[in-house]
């Protein structure tokens, strides 16, 4: 039997937000958009998630206000996924919950740095700035490759990512 998509017996803001983005995939989904990906074929690529499950998943984030869809090409018709104020807003718990992953979930060394741009200093584990200690935007935020990456993935994503890139701007 599978399990229900709500939480109607809690009174709770964080079963309201589960709701939303509490689905197997849609968090990764968030990451990647943060990171800068947009179309279907890069998330499709580099996260190796059923066509399927990235089609509902896509079209329930739109739904609920935290992507938008563009259309890019009209011949054949292509759209793109680009975050909205609410889903930009998703920066925090997701940088939060990875540096968690980090410390308590994964082995070895970061595969993952975050840097504030306007310093060039690291975020802490919260994801404010180091030097200065202001709570950082998403925009303001560079991603670099941490010293436990392995380059395994050849996807364009992945490709891209093993260069430092401004969150938020489209990849590849």
């Amino acid at each position: 039997m599978a399990l229900g998509k709500n939480y109607e017996g809690q009174q709770c803001a964080l079963a309201r937000a589960l709701e939303l983005v509490g689905e197997r995939w849609t968090l990764l989904v968030m990451r990647d958009a943060l990171y800068g990906v947009r179309r279907y074929g890069d998330f499709l690529a580099h996260l190796d998630i059923p066509r399927a499950v990235l089609s509902q998943r896509l079209h329930a984030l739109v739904e609920a206000g935290l992507l938008t869809r563009h259309r890019y090409q009209e011949a054949p018709p292509r759209d793109e996924y680009v975050l909205t104020e609410a889903g930009r807003a998703l920066w925090t718990p997701v940088y939060t919950l990875s540096q968690w992953g980090e410390r308590y979930a994964a082995d070895g060394e970061p595969m993952r740095l975050f840097f504030h741009l306007p310093c060039d200093a690291p975020l802490d584990m919260n994801g404010a700035c180091t030097a200065c200690g202001r709570h950082t935007e998403p925009q303001e935020v560079e991603v670099r490759p941490g010293p436990g990456v392995r380059f395994v993935r050849e996807d364009a994503v992945s490709v891209a990512m093993r260069r430092p890139h401004r969150l938020l701007d489209p990849l590849p």
